[in-house]
């Protein structure tokens, strides 16, 4: 059993590596992760076609942790998502909570909470 520490450190790590087959690792098969107030996609799968169009995209991505909280299941995390995408960087401000299924050490749930108008304003049709 991971705590929750360890699990999002290691989600961290694929996230800056990425790599979303890692990213996804992290996640058991029925977990959830909603870009709030998007509905939540599902599993490892969901998790994966969330973040590999971003993280193939990018040039680079880091998932700046600006302030952290653990409890051995749950962490918040404040963070500046950074990506790096034609050559320039966008950054984001945005608030996580990570929830960990103890008895496997994956995240079960990942809520990300971020300003839809700021990042559809900085970031614009980049992505699309």
């Amino acid at each position: 059993m991971s705590d929750a520490r360890e699990v999002v450190e290691r989600f961290l790590a694929a996230v800056g590596a990425g790599d979303p087959n890692a990213a996804a690792a992290c996640f058991t098969p029925d977990a959830t992760y909603a870009n709030m107030p998007h509905p939540p996609v599902i599993g490892p799968d969901g998790v994966r076609g969330l973040l590999a169009p971003i993280l193939d995209r990018a040039e680079y991505v880091e998932w700046e942790i600006v302030t952290a909280s653990y409890a051995p299941t749950r962490a918040w995390l404040e963070r500046v998502d950074r990506f790096r995408i034609d050559g320039r960087e966008y950054a984001i401000e945005c608030n996580g909570v990570v929830e960990i299924d103890p008895s496997s050490g994956l995240i079960r749930a990942f809520r990300d909470y971020v300003d839809l108008g700021v990042w559809r304003a900085r970031l614009g049709d980049v992505l699309g």
